[in-house]
């Protein structure tokens, strides 16, 4: 049965939320809260979390309750993620974390309207569902996963669409990064405005 999700965001459904370390892009290396929205039509056939996709699967989750679980932990940054998660409002969500004095960040494809309060927004833009043109401009980054060699075009084309302060990075896709990361490598060298994100969590072997 298709579950009723509010539009006001107060009800949210949960795949999974976890404390660990963020593993990519501008944010590596710290601290943070991770909550996994489950539901996603973007349909990345590279996706490790496919089990995201159907958000009928997952709970729907009070998002009083989320941010009362976030608080416990020392860290204050929370990373917000999916599934595609602006599917959803998250305005009150979000509102909810900075009365706690908890940063946000997201991470999205941009396939949807902007909602929520951000300290940071990460894009990354994906062919199968491209971003809506009114996102591009909010980018703090802009992390484009590399499968093939077609996609540091694609890159760039993204690259001219964000704002000049943004964080430009490429990261090689997991299943392919031996073949794709000495590209990345001789790409960033020649193109020097690009930095190098790494799944560090997964070298680690932490969620």
């Amino acid at each position: 049965m298709k579950q009723d999700i509010p539009e006001d965001g107060t009800l949210l459904p949960l795949m999974e939320e976890f404390y660990t370390i963020q593993g990519e892009g501008f944010n590596t290396g710290k601290a943070a809260y991770f909550i996994r929205l489950g539901g996603c039509d973007v349909g990345c056939h590279w996706c490790d979390v496919k089990e995201s996709w159907d958000a009928d699967m997952h709970p729907l989750t009070p998002a009083d309750v989320i941010v009362e679980n976030a608080d416990q932990f020392p860290g204050k940054a929370v990373v917000i993620t999916g599934g595609e998660p602006l599917i959803y409002n998250l305005d009150y969500l979000t509102n909810k974390l900075k009365d706690r004095g908890i940063l946000t960040f997201i991470e999205t494809s941009g396939a949807y309207p902007l909602s929520g309060n951000w300290d940071w927004i990460c894009l990354s833009p994906k062919k199968f569902k491209a971003p809506r043109p009114d996102i591009t401009p909010f980018a703090h980054e802009l992390k484009v996963i590399v499968f093939n060699k077609s996609d540091f075009k694609w890159a760039e084309e993204y690259a001219a669409m964000v704002s000049p302060t943004c964080k430009l990075y490429l990261q090689p896709e997991w299943s392919k990064s031996k073949e794709i990361t000495p590209l990345i490598i001789d790409y960033v060298m020649a193109n020097p405005k690009w930095e190098i994100s790494l799944q560090t969590h997964k070298f680690l072997n932490i969620p």
